[in-house]
C-alpha cells in the first residue's frame, strides 16, 4: 500500500510540474550539461551534455567496393553496366585521378583513419603481419576512425559489409573487440570479417556475434542492402533529426564471383571478343566520356599473359563464363546500391546526404593466375585443376558450389587504361580507382574532377562536410596527425591545382612515389599468382626503378628513367624520406607462411591439445587447431545422434567428422572435383541413444605438407574402419571459414541431405590432439 501511495504522489508531482510549465514562463538552469526547466527544488536542474551534430550536418553514405578496377564499371567506361553509379555521378562529381593503396586492408585502414596505411600499422594485409611498426596489422587508438570522431559529434554510425582490419589471431567472440567495428566507433555492424565471404553461405557477424542461418537466405549483397535499409528506418524512426554515417562495404567483386543465375545469364556471350578487344573498347568509351586524354594509348600487352586467340576453345569458354560471373556480380551489386539510393530519395533524405562512392579498394584481382580458378585459394594451396577439369565443372561458376575468379587477362582488361592490377602498388592499375562524390544540397556542380587524390583524403573531407575539426584527443588518447588533404577545394573548381603534391606507395615490395606530376616506380618482380608458389625470398632491395611524367603520360606508358637519371634519383630520395616518416621500412616482399604466422611468436600459445565442451561452437581458423599437414586425433564423447561433430573448410578443401545414420564417418575434400572427395565410413553403427567415445585418427605420412596417410575410426577404443588418403589439404578453403563443433556453418564440406548439419545427439566434449607439423608422429603412434 505504501508503494502505491508513493507512486501516486510522484504522478501528482509530475502533473503539477507539467501544469506549471504550461501556465508560467519557464526558467532555464545550466549546470554543466543540458538546460532543463526549473520549477521546483526536488528535480535536477541539468543533465549531462550529449554529443550534438551541427545544425546543417549532412547524412553520410560512404561506400567502398572490392577489387573493382578503374576500367570495369560503366560509370568509368567499363563493360559492366552500373546504372546506379552512373545515376549518382550525374548528380555530382567524378574523380579520375583518385588512388588507393593496391590492397584491401591498407586501403580500408587509410580510408577509416585518414592516415597513411603504414602509419597505422597496416602496410600489408592483416593476414601478412610483421613485428615492425608499419606492419603489425593493429590500427592504433591514436588514429581514431571517422566513425569514432563523428559519433563523438552527434552522429549515429553503422557498418555493413567487409571488415578486413582485424589482426591475426584476434577475431572472434573471445575478444578483445578493439579491432571489431563496434570497438572502432560503429554503433552497429552487420557483415563479415576477413578478405572475403561466400555470397550464398557467408560467415557473418552482427555486432561481434556470429550469425548462424537456420534457413536459406538471399545472396549476401541483397542481405547487406536489406539490413542497411532496415537500420536506416530504425535510426530515423528513433532520432529523425540525428545525422548518420553509413559505411557500406560489399565484398563483391572480390572472389568468389557469385551472383543470382539470372544476373549472370544477362552477360552470356558479352565477352566472346576476349580481353584485348574488351580493353580497346573500354579505352574508346573512356575517351568519349572525357575520362582520359584523347591521346591516351594502351600499355603493351604483358608478355606473361596469353593472347585471347592463343587459347584453346575449352579454355576460352571457361574464361568467358568466369568473366560473365564477375560482370553479373558487379551489376547485381550496383542494383543493391540502387535500392539504398531509392530509399534515401523516398524518405526525403537524398538532398542532404553526402555520398562518397569509391569503386574498388584496389585494382582488379589477378591472383587466380592466367588460367583462372574455380576455387582460388584451394587451387593455389592444395591442387591446381587442369583445363579439362575447369571445363567439366564450368557450369558451377557463379553458383554456391564454386569460388571462381577470372583469369589474369581479364584483370588486366578491367584495369584499363593502366598497367598491372591489384597488389602492384608501383603501377596505376593497382592503385587508381574511380570515385564519385554527390551532395545535392551543397554541391550543385557536376562533371569531372582531375585533382590528384588519395584514399586518406576522404577522412578530412567528411569532417569538413560535417563541420567537425580533427580532434586532438579521442577517448583520452592523443591523436596522430591526419595525413589526408580535404578535397572540398575541388568541389566548385574543376581547374583548381591539386593540393596533394606528394604521395608514396608500397605493397609487398612494390613501391612508387608521386611528386608534382612525376611518378617513380619499381619494376614488379613477382606476380600475385606466384605469392604462394614461389620460394620465400625477400627480393625487395634488388628492384629496378622506372620514371614517368604523368602530366604528359596519363596512364604510365613511357619509362623515362634512362633519359632523366637525375630526376629519378631525386624521386628515390623523396621516397626514402616518406618511407622513414611513415614507418614503411623494413620493406619486405615475403608472403610465405613464416610471415603470415609471425604473430604467433608474440601472441600465440602453440598447443597440441584442444578441448571443446559442447556443440554449436564456431572458432576462427586463427584460433582453431591447425590439423592440416600433420597427424591428428579427434575424440568425441557423445550420445548417439546424426550430424556433424567437427568440421573445417568446405567442399572446396576441408575435413568433416560426423555420424551418418548411426555410422561414424570422415570426409575429406581436396578440391571440388568428385575424384578429390574422400569418405571413410564405419560399417559398425552406434545404437540409438548409445553413449560412446568415437575416435577419428589420421596417421600422417610426413615429409612436408599436403601428404597422405592412414585414416581410422574407433568406437570405445575398438578400431572399426580404416582407409588410406593419398593427399591431404595444405589449407582449408575458403580461409574465412571457421572451425565448427556440432555443425558445419558457411559452406559445408558435405551437403547435409536436409540442409541442416547440426548434431542431433548430445555432444559432451570434443578433444583434438595434434602431431608435429609436416612430420609423422613418433613411431606413428596416436597421442
Amino acid at each position: 500500500m505504501t508503494g502505491r501511495i508513493r507512486i501516486c504522489r510522484q504522478l501528482v508531482s509530475w502533473a503539477a510540474l507539467v501544469a506549471a510549465m504550461a501556465s508560467a514562463p519557464v526558467a532555464l538552469a545550466q549546470e554543466g550539461g543540458v538546460a532543463v526547466p526549473s520549477a521546483a527544488n526536488d528535480i535536477p536542474h541539468a543533465f549531462p551534455a550529449m554529443p550534438q551534430a551541427s545544425a546543417h550536418a549532412p547524412n553520410i553514405l560512404l561506400i567502398m567496393t572490392d577489387d573493382v578496377g578503374f576500367g570495369a564499371a560503366s560509370a568509368f567506361g567499363g563493360p559492366v553496366p552500373t546504372p546506379n553509379l552512373e545515376r549518382l555521378a550525374a548528380t555530382g562529381l567524378r574523380y579520375n585521378q583518385f588512388h588507393t593503396t593496391a590492397m584491401c586492408s591498407p586501403s580500408r585502414a587509410a580510408l577509416l583513419t585518414g592516415r597513411n596505411s603504414h602509419a597505422v600499422g597496416t602496410g600489408a594485409l592483416t593476414d601478412l603481419p610483421m613485428g615492425a611498426p608499419g606492419y603489425t596489422g593493429m590500427m592504433p587508438r591514436s588514429a581514431a576512425t571517422i566513425a569514432e570522431v563523428l559519433r563523438e559529434n552527434g552522429y549515429s554510425t553503422a557498418f555493413f559489409g567487409k571488415h578486413h582490419n582485424v589482426p591475426k589471431g584476434l577475431q572472434g567472440e573471445a575478444g578483445p573487440d578493439w579491432f571489431m567495428p563496434n570497438g572502432m566507433g560503429f554503433d552497429y555492424f552487420f557483415g563479415f570479417v576477413g578478405s572475403d565471404s561466400d555470397q550464398w553461405r557467408p560467415t557473418l557477424f552482427r555486432d561481434g556475434q556470429r550469425v548462424i542461418d537456420d534457413k536459406p537466405q538471399p545472396v549476401l549483397d541483397q542481405r547487406l542492402a536489406d539490413d542497411a535499409i532496415h537500420w536506416l528506418h530504425q535510426q530515423k524512426g528513433a532520432a529523425p533529426d540525428k545525422p548518420f554515417l553509413i559505411y557500406y562495404a560489399p565484398g563483391s567483386a572480390h572472389t568468389p564471383h557469385q551472383a543470382p543465375v539470372d544476373w549472370i545469364a544477362r552477360f552470356r556471350g558479352k565477352f566472346a571478343q576476349g580481353w584485348e578487344a574488351t580493353r580497346e573498347q573500354t579505352l574508346a568509351r573512356q575517351k568519349a566520356m572525357g575520362l582520359v586524354p584523347p591521346n591516351t594509348r594502351l600499355p603493351g600487352w604483358p608478355a606473361d599473359l596469353p593472347r585471347w586467340n592463343s587459347l584453346a576453345p575449352q579454355e576460352r569458354a571457361f574464361q568467358e563464363r568466369a568473366m560473365e560471373a564477375f560482370a553479373g556480380e558487379l551489376a547485381f551489386q550496383d542494383a543493391q546500391f540502387g535500392r539504398l539510393l531509392d530509399e534515401l530519395e523516398r524518405m526525403g533524405l537524398r538532398d542532404n546526404t553526402m555520398i562518397v562512392f569509391i569503386e574498388g579498394d584496389n585494382g582488379p584481382d589477378a591472383a587466380a593466375s592466367p588460367a583462372g580458378a574455380l576455387a582460388e585459394s584451394g587451387e593455389l594451396a592444395n591442387r591446381r585443376l587442369s583445363q579439362s577439369e575447369h571445363w567439366a565443372l564450368m557450369d558451377k561458376i557463379g553458383g554456391p558450389q564454386a569460388n571462381s575468379n577470372y583469369g589474369s587477362g581479364w584483370a588486366q582488361a578491367m584495369a584499363t587504361p593502366f598497367p598491372f592490377y591489384k597488389q602492384i602498388a608501383s603501377h596505376l592499375g593497382g592503385t587508381r580507382n574511380g570515385m564519385v562524390i554527390s551532395w545535392p544540397a551543397r554541391i550543385p556542380e557536376r562533371g569531372l574532377r582531375p585533382q590528384y587524390g588519395h584514399v586518406i583524403d576522404v577522412f578530412p573531407t567528411l569532417l569538413t562536410a560535417a563541420g567537425v575539426a580533427a580532434p586532438e584527443t579521442v577517448n583520452g588518447v592523443a591523436q596522430q596527425p591526419v595525413d589526408g588533404i580535404d578535397l572540398t577545394y575541388s568541389f566548385s573548381s574543376p581547374g583548381a591545382p591539386s593540393r596533394r603534391t606528394v604521395q608514396y606507395y608500397e605493397m609487398l615490395g612494390n613501391r612508387a612515389i608521386y611528386g608534382n606530376g612525376w611518378l617513380a616506380a619499381t619494376t614488379p618482380q613477382v606476380r600475385p599468382w606466384q605469392m604462394v608458389e614461389r620460394a620465400p625470398v625477400n627480393r625487395a632491395p634488388g628492384y629496378a626503378w622506372e620514371l614517368y611524367d604523368l602530366t604528359h603520360d596519363f596512364n604510365q606508358t613511357r619509362d623515362l628513367a634512362r633519359r632523366y637519371p637525375d630526376k629519378l634519383a631525386e624521386m628515390q630520395r623523396l621516397f626514402a624520406q616518406e618511407a622513414t616518416h611513415y614507418n614503411v621500412d623494413p620493406i619486405n616482399d615475403r608472403t610465405d607462411p613464416a610471415r603470415s604466422n609471425s604473430w604467433m611468436q608474440a601472441y600465440g600459445r602453440p598447443r597440441t591439445h584442444y578441448d571443446y565442451w559442447g556443440a554449436g561452437l564456431t572458432i576462427p581458423l586463427d584460433s582453431a587447431p591447425p590439423i592440416e599437414g600433420r597427424g591428428f586425433t579427434v575424440t568425441a564423447d557423445l550420445s548417439a545422434g546424426d550430424g556433424v561433430i567437427a568440421a573445417t573448410g568446405s567442399q572446396l578443401g576441408g575435413w568433416s567428422f560426423a555420424i551418418e545414420k548411426g555410422h561414424p564417418a570422415i570426409h575429406h575434400a581436396l578440391t571440388l572435383m568428385p575424384s578429390d572427395q574422400f569418405t571413410l565410413l564405419s560399417p559398425v553403427a552406434l545404437a540409438a541413444g548409445q553413449h560412446a567415445r568415437v575416435t577419428f585418427d589420421f596417421d600422417y605420412d610426413g615429409g612436408g605438407f599436403g601428404k597422405g596417410g592412414l585414416l581410422s575410426i574407433a568406437i570405445d577404443g575398438r578400431r572399426v574402419a580404416q582407409g588410406r588418403l593419398e593427399r591431404s589439404i595444405t589449407f582449408a578453403d575458403p580461409h574465412t571459414e571457421s572451425f565448427d563443433i556440432g555443425f558445419d556453418t558457411g559452406v559445408p564440406v558435405v551437403e547435409a541431405p536436409s540442409g541442416a548439419s547440426g548434431f542431433k545427439g548430445t555432444l559432451e566434449k570434443v578433444s583434438i590432439d595434434l602431431g608435429p607439423a609436416g612430420q609423422r608422429r613418433p613411431n606413428g603412434e596416436t597421442p
